[in-house]
């Protein structure tokens, strides 16, 4: 076990005037409807209302939205709602997704109205409404901060999940943005709190030794056992036990934990004897567990029993208007207040065109080493353009222009790949490590080769 402890205090919800966002909120995004115009070949009708930030689509019943299609993956894609848009989400489906005609795997949707085909259905997207303002007044939120919209949405299904008391959680993110801190919110505010609270890395433990630490083990159950050790099922009775990065989970484990779960109950390694304990789950992973499932690396029956609650954690980089937020948030931290001048307006617009890939975790590093260091430490930073300022016209709407600006790239860097390659789409798609026919009808879009070549 990697630790144990209890909540049962309230955190103060005042926020420090260092740490207020410089910036108002961003435009609450739309509500979106998706329409099943067609399901397995046959017109439907169905309508379905994405709720919260994330819909999943696939023939399992834990999607939000199941097809019956034999050609649909059982986690098939997922629509992620952000500030910046609503990105559609392949989940390594056997049969792909078309959108706009176009194989995908990760896209943008363009609204007010997108279609998209998978197996032998049609689905039409489209935004109806606009979302109602959060009810939350702070941004702060236990040891978390955020002013965003997904943020503030997040912090809401937490409050209600906690107050649930009831059905595993499982907590999705990218590594940095926070997981283990929204578990012990859940904890928190849960009526298990001052209960233990015990932490597991699943991704820390060694294959051979991930059953003891579940279970416990009696003496000489193996070699180095001198002693009888509880598991962290029997550490946790009466709280929350914690699986950080569960799809690490060796998959020759996973039949035991889910029979934990189905039964509450559990036997240490090296005795038979059973014993009960009461426990609240709460998971957490990196990865996702709709593409593992997919390809069998993950128990179907386990995912099911894991994901009764899902809570999905935003990217720093689709959360930006949390950044001066979280730098004030840092800087108080650090009893380093006086430091606010190292990130004045000119510094904060370089760090929002980086794109975060070790999400707030990283983010706060880069903030201590600026702070040590007096300096900002180019390792992160976005380098500097060192050609002219792009022209931007404000008459263009904002679609339009982001559009006009992904062409004028793909068209460059299609061409100098082309002619780097001498016209050979094999041997482009290999230097640019894409799939070939996806290449090719990059190429066929903008006109830079004859469509009856594939070579």
């Amino acid at each position: 076990m990697e630790s144990s402890q209890a909540y049962d205090g309230a955190a103060n919800e005042s926020v420090p005037k260092a740490t207020r966002p410089r910036t108002g909120l961003p435009p609450v995004a739309h509500r979106l409807e998706v329409v099943v115009e067609r399901e397995n070949g046959l017109p439907s009708g169905r309508v379905c209302l994405l709720e919260g930030d994330v819909l999943r689509v696939g023939s399992h019943e834990s999607n939000e939205l199941v097809l019956r299609d034999p050609m649909v993956s059982r986690f098939h894609f997922q629509l992620r709602v952000g500030d910046a848009g609503v990105t559609l989400v392949d989940s390594g489906s056997l049969n792909g997704t078309l959108l706009g005609g176009y194989a995908v795997r990760d896209a943008q949707l363009r609204l007010p109205e997108s279609r998209i085909e998978l197996g032998s259905c049609t689905l039409l997207v489209r935004a109806v409404a606009q979302r109602p303002q959060s009810s939350l007044s702070s941004p702060m939120f236990g040891a978390m901060f955020g002013s965003a919209p997904a943020m503030r949405r997040l912090f809401e299904r937490v409050t209600k999940v906690a107050a649930a008391d009831q059905g595993a959680v499982l907590i999705e993110g990218e590594s940095g943005t926070g997981k283990e801190l929204l578990a012990a919110e859940v904890a928190r505010r849960s009526k298990r709190r001052g209960k233990p609270f015990v932490i597991v890395d699943c991704g820390a433990v060694a294959p051979t030794l991930m059953e003891s630490e579940l279970f416990g083990h009696c003496r000489g159950a193996f070699t180095g056992a001198t002693a009888d050790r509880k598991g962290a099922f029997e550490a946790a009775d009466g709280g929350i036990l914690f699986l950080d990065e569960i799809g690490e989970l060796p998959l020759e484990m996973q039949p035991k934990l889910l029979r934990a779960l189905a039964t509450g109950e559990v036997k240490r390694v090296g005795e038979n004897q059973v014993r009960r304990t009461d426990v609240r789950i709460i998971a957490a992973t990196n990865r996702c567990l709709d593409k593992q499932v997919n390809e069998g690396r993950f128990r179907e029956d386990l995912f099911y029993r894991l994901s009764v609650l899902r809570l999905d954690v935003p990217p720093l980089r689709e959360r930006m208007v949390d950044l001066p937020l979280l730098v004030g948030c840092f800087l108080e931290q650090l009893g380093a207040t006086d430091k606010h001048a190292l990130f004045d307006e000119t510094v904060m617009r370089r760090l929002e065109t980086y794109a975060w890939p070790g999400n707030v975790r990283e983010l706060r590093n880069y903030v201590e080493r600026a702070v040590v260091f007096e300096e900002h430490p180019p390792q992160t930073q976005a380098p500097a353009s060192t050609d002219a300022p792009m022209r931007i016209d404000l008459s263009v709407p904002f679609r339009e222009a982001k559009e006009d600006a992904i062409r004028s790239f793909e068209t460059s860097y299609l061409s100098a790949l082309l002619a780097d390659s001498n016209g050979n789409v094999s041997r482009a798609a290999r230097k640019a490590k894409t799939d070939r026919m996806y290449l090719h009808r990059l190429l066929q879009r903008y006109g830079l080769k004859d469509s009856s070549s594939l070579e």
